[in-house]
């Protein structure tokens, strides 16, 4: 499956919660989708979308919070799903994007590409749940159950390396710092769903 197919079939369930993303494809794809105030793209940042999603799911425990992160970004912390297992916040969701590729610096390969299984890394690293899946069908299945499971929840969704038509943003990574965060704020005051205009 596609990484832009896989994102357009979970796209109703991401609009109704917090999501950060990696750099590169993955942030544009989801952009060029349709952005919300409550999607935050770490450009610039790889590797640490899993601890800042994380770190707000365990401050904002009543709201959902869903990582959209890659395998090169995984792998260069590992240290992530020991420390996701340790505290095991129910309300977070964390998908791994796994073309086996350094898709947005080159296209070179990954460990995943010659064997590194991270769904076996997630689940020996103490991951109450992991689940994998190959088509768009099984991907959307597994994260609507993961979504009202309210367990912490790794999956591990393999994509093709396909880049984007095009890695253009119109937004500047500081007005989505900013748009991100009152996003943010007015949720600490109210419990209902992030709302906001689809723009982009």
């Amino acid at each position: 499956m596609r990484t832009s197919d896989a994102l357009r079939a979970i796209y109703p369930e991401l609009e109704r919660r917090i999501v950060v993303t990696i750099m590169g494809a993955t942030a544009s794809e989801l952009y060029a989708i349709g952005h919300r105030p409550n999607f935050f793209y770490l450009e610039h940042a790889m590797g640490v979308a899993s601890s800042m999603g994380l770190g707000i799911a365990l401050s904002m425990p009543e709201h959902q919070v869903v990582v959209l992160d890659g395998d090169g970004s995984l792998l260069m912390n590992l240290g992530t799903l020991s420390t996701m297992a340790r505290y095991k916040p129910g309300n977070l969701l964390h998908i791994v994007l796994d073309n086996e590729s350094l898709l947005s610096v080159g296209g070179f390969p990954t460990a995943t590409a010659t064997g590194t299984d991270l769904a076996g890394v997630a689940r020996a690293s103490g991951v109450p749940r992991v689940e994998e899946a190959k088509t768009v069908a099984d991907f959307k299945a597994a994260v609507l159950s993961a979504l009202t499971g309210r367990t912490l929840t790794t999956i591990v969704a393999k994509v093709e390396a396909v880049a984007p038509s095009s890695y253009y943003m119109d937004l500047t990574l500081l007005e989505n710092r900013f748009q991100f965060w009152r996003c943010l704020q007015s949720l600490r005051r109210s419990p209902s769903p992030p709302s906001g205009e689809r723009a982009g």
